[in-house]
């Protein structure tokens, strides 16, 4: 006999559209026990976004725990109650490819649809708060552990096995949400425990091929004319592509929104049959007035501020840059998205210096001056793997033998 779920899921913007988060709870239909539950800050967007998004997470969490469940969603929203129960037509442009994602989740004779008033729907709202108010903080939403168990922040995915080079096997099981524990190294080292930490969910972090701005050293961020990558920067992507078919470790390729890691990301793609997904938390830092210039010729033009800028991660290069201090809330939360999104998975990440030296960073638990202490060759290859626990493992960093 097919299990039974039922999923409560709910969506909120403080502005609508506005800072969004969304929340979604799993129970058992038969004991009313929670199973999952999945939140996310969303950054800006509308209400009923918000809360297409947590339809959507509820059902992958169920869909994660049991694909042949039988799902009975309970939700406030009127608006999408009636969309994907089909008797309202989907008219917003913004909606309809949200219903066609959900609707490629929930076959047919095993979801349906129930309103409820918004006093029953509290514990998913609750989580839809929690998850905006942790997004006010430059932070991630976290599950709370209750006492003596655990509590999957989302809904486990079967792990493939690892590469010994880029993520050393561990026994299958589900990898709750990274958060906090990573940046303050408060958790114990990865290794020295005793628990069984699940398959980590591994990131490949594959800094872009060379663009005609590489080799001359100019500042080239998301504020700059967004080249595209050279010839040499083609053959990197190649090679790099070449040697990670080789390796078979990857699973799902994400990448910038840029042009150089859209190509490199979409070489790579070809040779492994894989799509790309865009994650615009992984863009460069924005240069502003020194995008193109070389580090002396900004040293030229804007002493002071450039002495600021290397004083201080508060610091935004001149002409509204983007401070490195707001690049490591961006890249954190996209981090963490993409963690809970692909639990105990190798995920190939196609993105630039700074995102990658972040990454590594907060690893490490190392101080900001060391991102001016990392060197990221491009077409290079990093990789790090995030535990259940909070921890982070750096396996590789700046590995460039497949050029050679």
């Amino acid at each position: 006999m097919a299990r039974r779920f039922i999923v409560e899921a709910d969506g909120g913007s403080r502005g609508n559209p506005g800072p969004a988060g969304y929340g979604a709870v799993v129970r058992d239909a038969e004991t009313g026990e929670t199973l999952a539950e999945v939140a996310e800050y969303i950054g800006t967007a509308t209400n009923n976004v918000a809360e297409y998004k947590g339809l959507i997470a509820g059902l992958r969490a169920a869909h994660a725990l049991d694909p042949a469940a039988e799902v009975r969603v309970r939700m406030d929203s009127k608006l999408v109650i009636e969309q994907m129960s089909g008797r309202w037509k989907i008219k917003h442009p913004d909606m309809r490819p949200l219903a066609a994602e959900a609707k490629g989740l929930a076959p047919p004779g095993r979801v349906t649809y129930e309103w409820i008033p918004r006093e029953n729907n509290k514990h998913a709202d609750r989580l839809a708060n929690e998850a905006m108010d942790a997004g006010k903080r430059g932070e991630q939403w976290r599950p709370k552990v209750p006492p003596g168990g655990t509590l999957a922040a989302g809904a486990p995915e079967a792990a493939a096995p690892a590469d010994d080079t880029l993520a050393e096997p561990a026994a299958t099981g589900a990898a709750p949400a990274v958060g906090a524990a990573a940046a303050t190294g408060a958790a114990p080292a990865v290794g020295w425990g005793s628990a069984d930490l699940g398959t980590p969910a591994t990131f490949v972090l594959l800094r872009h091929g060379e663009t005609p701005l590489t080799p001359e050293k100019r500042f080239s961020g998301s504020g700059g004319t967004d080249p595209a990558l050279s010839d040499v920067g083609r053959h990197q992507a190649e090679r790099v592509a070449a040697a990670l078919a080789a390796r078979g470790t990857i699973q799902a390729i994400v990448a910038s929104p840029l042009r150089r890691c859209r190509e490199t990301a979409e070489v790579v793609a070809r040779r492994l049959g894989l799509d790309v997904r865009v994650e615009e938390g992984l863009r460069e830092t924005d240069f502003g007035a020194w995008e193109g210039l070389t580090f002396a010729e900004v040293k030229e033009r804007y002493p002071d501020d450039l002495d600021a800028w290397l004083a201080s991660t508060e610091v935004a290069p001149t002409g509204g840059g983007e401070s490195f201090a707001a690049v490591t809330r961006r890249v954190a939360l996209a981090r963490d998205k993409l963690i809970a999104r692909y639990p105990g998975r190798t995920v190939l990440l196609v993105t630039h210096v700074t995102p990658i030296k972040t990454l590594v960073r907060l690893a490490l638990g190392a101080p900001p001056e060391s991102l001016f202490r990392m060197e990221l060759s491009a077409a290079s290859l990093t990789a790090v793997a995030y535990y259940g626990d909070g921890n982070a493992s750096l396996r590789l960093l700046n590995e460039t033998a497949h050029l050679r």
